[in-house]
């Protein structure tokens, strides 16, 4: 048997000053990150990301790229000598390119027979000459940068930790500026059978907080029609009801086709209607970085949860989208 010698009584009074000092949920998603990542999918590089171009392309590239540090399996195309890409070519014959880019990955889950989507879209409103002004560029930081960082940062953060349960593809589409040409593709091709997606969640304008919510908040639009927001809510996730529900956000968003198609599917947002909407004034300046990072840290233990409980989200009594 051996004996052990007795902390001195300062040493121990050190270490539980600093257990009781270290915080308990410390934050999965950094700042920095988020800046880094939006930086430049929002850059006067990208040429605002116009559907259908090779910028969409390159943005798609560059999120397949992050992917695959990230440790995420590919879910894009097959090449000739069947090797996987993280990108998946949409054609489009009226597209600049011929093709509106998505760019997928996969957390594969221990049961193959449920799935769990991330998704935002990556493309914006490109470059037009006829603006008054000398900034010819829409930036699209946060209409939707900021939702394709947010997909980047959550697949970052859970793939750090036990595979999960539930399956997760983490999407970014090309062309929902267009007419949601990536987001049909997807639907039209899709990984898995659409009744083996048990959830969607989309990520679209969360750059800047809503005042219509409390700070800190964001909101999901159709939050009344299933029962996936309150109990993501419950769980911690800092979401509220879409308090604008006059704009039809829930309609307007990649989130509706597969609503359609019997998915459980919404979109998480903070647009509070601000005037750089569409326009080229929407730049990384206006990004609220820390607000992101609160908010998004708010959904990373909830989406957890999601990955890996038995919980499958229901539309209430009457409220399923129908066409």
């Amino acid at each position: 048997m051996t004996m052990t010698t007795p902390l001195p009584r300062a040493a121990l009074t050190l270490l539980l000053l600093f257990i009781v000092a270290a915080p308990i949920n410390a934050q999965s998603i950094r700042e920095q990150d988020i800046r880094a990542a939006l930086d430049f999918l929002a850059s006067d590089a990208m040429q605002g990301r116009g559907s259908g171009t090779v910028y969409e392309r390159i943005a798609a590239e560059y999120i397949g790229s992050r992917f695959r540090q990230f440790g995420l399996e590919p879910g894009g195309d097959t090449d000739s000598a069947g090797n996987k890409s993280f990108v998946q070519r949409v054609p489009v014959t009226t597209a600049p390119s011929g093709a509106t880019w998505n760019a997928i990955g996969i957390l594969r889950g221990s049961d193959p027979r449920e799935a769990i989507m991330l998704g935002a879209h990556l493309d914006h409103l490109g470059v037009n000459e006829a603006v008054t002004g000398d900034d010819k560029i829409f930036n699209g930081a946060d209409d939707d940068a900021s939702g394709c960082v947010a997909v980047l940062e959550l697949a970052r953060a859970l793939t750090d930790g036990k595979r999960p349960r539930r399956t997760i593809y983490f999407v970014a589409f090309g062309s929902e500026e267009r007419r949601g040409d990536g987001a049909r593709h997807f639907i039209e091709n899709p990984p898995v059978p659409l009744t083996q997606i048990v959830a969607d969640l989309q990520f679209e304008m969360l750059g800047r907080p809503d005042s219509k919510v409390a700070a800190g908040t964001l909101w999901l639009t159709g939050f009344e029609r299933s029962n996936l927001g309150p109990e993501l809510a419950r769980h911690g996730a800092a979401l509220v009801a879409d308090p604008h529900p006059q704009q039809h956000f829930f309609q307007r968003s990649d989130n509706y086709p597969l609503a359609l198609r019997g998915v459980i599917a919404h979109t998480i947002s903070s647009f509070g209607l601000h005037t750089d909407y569409h326009r080229v004034s929407d730049e990384v300046t206006k990004i609220d970085f820390p607000f992101m990072t609160r908010s998004l840290n708010s959904l990373v233990r909830p989406i957890q949860w999601l990955a890996n409980s038995d919980f499958r989200p229901e539309w209430l009594p009457g409220q399923a989208p129908t066409r």
